[in-house]
């Protein structure tokens, strides 16, 4: 991966980035000079929000670069906005001449800002690079940007080139990059395991269905179980999708991708945790021998389910995955996943809801996701809806009866194969941006990763 970064004083010349608000542009012009200040106004440069400058030196060169942010008291302003300069500057090394908002936020931002996915086609071959801000800590920065270009590396990779196994060998070099224990158990090995919900979903793919199983640290630390959703390209089985909802669908083991990255988080950051990692990862394809509607299943937790609709696959691989997890009862239990248009209805792409009965849980989720503008906000399991999901047949449906709270229904669902875990954390994310935004490219994208990381480091951090 490019370094975006490097660390005060192994280069001189950085070019300085001041980043001007209407209350300090009249000191920063002070900084600028009067041939500067010139050049800004002849070109019209006002500190408004995301506008830019280039203002060039007497040599020829490029002596500054203005860029205009709100004010840090205006509502709804984005800390992400610096994520916007990779894309307008020239190649060369940058540092902060000023402080923004938030100097952290920012040098992230700016790092996220110029990912570029290239497996398929050369990149623009600009080197756009930030002298890490004093005070900010240069490694974790590092770290975090690693693993969300893992997670959007992942995602954006066609179908044809990640599947199952091509998720599973990701998985292995990070766990070898660890010294973490990595196990797969693969096709009708997982019948004998009692994971019958995975083998179910993936089995009408030519490429076998899998659990894939990661664990790092201590056993005796406390326990964290992250699982993560990986079906790697939905056709909606039987229940066919339509071409336009089926397009996006190499993203559907986006929740994988996430927990991936929060894995390589935690275990770079070596957090005082026992962490394992648990991704089904299966193809729902449609062949004589995919699962159909109406079809029961035992899963593991014993728990039968009727299939309403072989679209809602996701919440069935992860049932059998959450209640593996659920059977060390570990301290915090976590999964995401692309699992419902409900919850992009209700919050849009960006948002994505959570999950939980633990309210210090929640609290504190909510807490990171604002201060590490990793957006997540809370929905309720309503209990009430439990109804919704009633089969005449079996002891359960994997979808609700009718059209309402589909997101909540879904958790409710998931809710049921959790009982041992201390704590229980639902994400449903959407792992895609459908346009770029500063510091978020359009395409894949890592969602609710970092706010748990901070999470964890708060908890466990060494």
């Amino acid at each position: 991966m490019h370094d975006p970064f490097v660390t005060p004083g192994a280069m001189s010349g950085a070019c300085p980035i001041w980043f001007a608000t209407r209350d300090s542009y009249g000191a920063i012009r002070l900084q600028l000079g009067p041939r500067a200040c010139s050049f800004a106004d002849a070109a019209g440069f006002e500190p408004k929000a995301g506008q830019h400058l280039l203002v060039p030196g007497d040599d020829g060169g490029l002596q500054a670069v203005l860029f205009g942010l709100d004010p840090a008291d205006r509502p709804g302003h984005d800390r992400f906005l610096p994520g916007r300069l990779p894309a307008l500057l020239p190649p060369g090394v940058y540092r902060f001449a000023n402080a923004p908002h938030d100097a952290r936020l920012a040098a992230l931002a700016f790092a996220l800002g110029a990912y570029r996915f290239t497996r398929y086609r050369a990149g623009e071959g600009k080197e756009v690079r930030l002298e890490v801000p004093e005070g900010v800590d240069a490694a974790d920065l590092r770290r975090i940007v690693e693993a969300v270009t893992l997670a959007r590396d992942l995602v954006n990779t066609p179908a044809n080139d990640m599947g199952p196994a091509e998720l599973e060998e990701a998985a292995r070099l990070l766990a070898v990059r660890h010294g973490a224990r990595f196990r797969t158990i693969v096709g009708d090995e997982l019948l004998r395991e009692n994971l019958p919900l995975i083998h179910a979903v993936g089995r009408g793919s030519t490429r076998a269905p899998r659990l894939i199983d990661l664990t790092f640290g201590d056993p005796g630390a406390p326990k964290v179980t992250l699982v993560g959703k990986g079906v790697c390209f939905d056709s909606g089985g039987l229940d066919i999708k339509p071409s336009s909802a089926m397009l996006l669908m190499k993203k559907d083991m986006g929740g994988a991708a996430s927990m991936l990255a929060a894995a390589h988080m935690i275990m770079d950051r070596k957090l005082d945790v026992r962490l394992r990692v648990l991704i089904p990862a299966v193809e729902n394809a449609v062949s004589g021998s995919a699962f159909r509607p109406l079809d029961v299943y035992r899963s593991r937790k014993g728990l039968t389910v009727e299939i309403g609709n072989t679209d809602a696959e996701g919440r069935l691989v992860l049932a059998d995955a959450l209640a593996l997890a659920d059977e060390e009862a570990p301290e915090l239990l976590v999964d995401a996943g692309t699992l419902t248009g409900a919850a992009r209805v209700a919050l849009g792409p960006d948002v994505p809801p959570f999950y939980t009965d633990d309210e210090a849980l929640a609290e504190a989720v909510s807490k990171h996701a604002a201060r590490e503008n990793d957006p997540l906000w809370r929905l309720p399991l309503w209990r009430a809806y439990e109804s919704m999901l009633d089969s005449k047949v079996a002891d359960l449906g994997n979808v609700s009866s009718g059209s309402f709270a589909g997101s909540i229904t879904c958790a409710l669902f998931l809710n049921r194969f959790v009982t041992a875990a201390k704590s229980w954390l639902h994400l449903d994310i959407y792992a895609w941006n459908p346009s770029a935004k500063p510091g978020r490219p359009e395409g894949g994208e890592c969602q609710g990763a970092r706010a748990l990381y901070a999470l964890l480091c708060e908890r466990y951090g060494r």
